[in-house]
């Protein structure tokens, strides 16, 4: 493995976040915090418990999670877009590098870029709400999938679109929507039985279940159905860059 090259793409990418504080850290977290002052002291104040924690409690890990499935989309997706943009993505496809290492890097960096928000985000919730995580391995193993899965989604969007709205339409139209509805503020068991099936149907719900399984210990549907399916979406988003890369789709001319 070319580790000299994964280092410099992984470096400059992480890089790029550091430059852009205020957007990629501080913006986050504001909208975060922001939701707590609404949903959790607002709205909070006038709901009862939620499986034995209070309502402030019971949206943290769904906040978390949304934060991680769209920040881990557009870090990769921009990270892959802008040197198709630019054209220097012909330097890294002919650079002595294999796809594998390219992804490597470009998805270890959005990913960790995410798992970063996620956790800076869990402390700032602290500020609000008391937290108990129960189970902290599982914790931070939703995290790491969660940011690499969805990150891998990012990149492919990132190759797929060959304009900056394109990299816009699938997380505003589609996975913002799944987000809220996938029992980031409410559990399933409020729903009327017909929406509660319906809702299954919704693969947000799984990464929001399992995630807050973590944190309380209960959760809408089986914390280990919620991770195969965390895995089923990982390895499907490997089958599609794999073919993107042995195909040259968008990437070459």
């Amino acid at each position: 493995m070319n580790f000299h090259a994964v280092k410099a793409i992984y470096t400059f990418e992480m890089a790029r976040t550091f430059r852009t504080i205020m957007q990629s850290i501080i913006s986050p977290v504001v909208s975060t915090s922001l939701y707590f002052v609404v949903f959790g002291a607002a709205i909070g104040s006038r709901i009862e418990t939620i499986d034995g924690v209070s309502y402030g409690a019971f949206i943290v890990p769904g906040l978390i999670m949304m934060s991680l499935l769209t920040l881990s989309i557009s870090n990769a997706s921009f990270g892959i877009y802008f040197p198709k943009f630019t054209g220097t993505i012909y330097e890294v496809l002919s650079a002595p590098i294999s796809y594998f290492e390219i992804v490597l890097a470009y998805v270890g960096a959005a990913a960790t870029k995410s798992m970063m928000i996620g956790l800076v985000i869990l402390a700032t919730a602290a500020f609000f709400v008391d937290l108990e995580i129960q189970h902290p391995f599982m914790m931070v193993l939703f995290l790491v999938l969660t940011s690499v899965s969805f990150s891998l989604f990012g990149f492919i969007i990132g190759i797929w679109a060959d304009g900056f709205e394109k990299l816009q339409i699938i997380p505003l139209l589609i996975v913002m929507p799944l987000a809220f509805l996938g029992g980031t503020f409410y559990s399933l068991d409020m729903l009327p039985p017909v929406w509660q099936t319906i809702s299954l149907a919704n693969p947000v719900v799984y990464l929001v279940s399992g995630f807050r399984w973590s944190f309380i210990g209960t959760s809408d549907v089986s914390v280990w159905v919620s991770l195969g399916m965390t895995l089923v979406f990982l390895v499907l988003c490997l089958g599609i860059v794999s073919w993107m890369f042995r195909t040259g789709y968008r990437l070459k001319k």
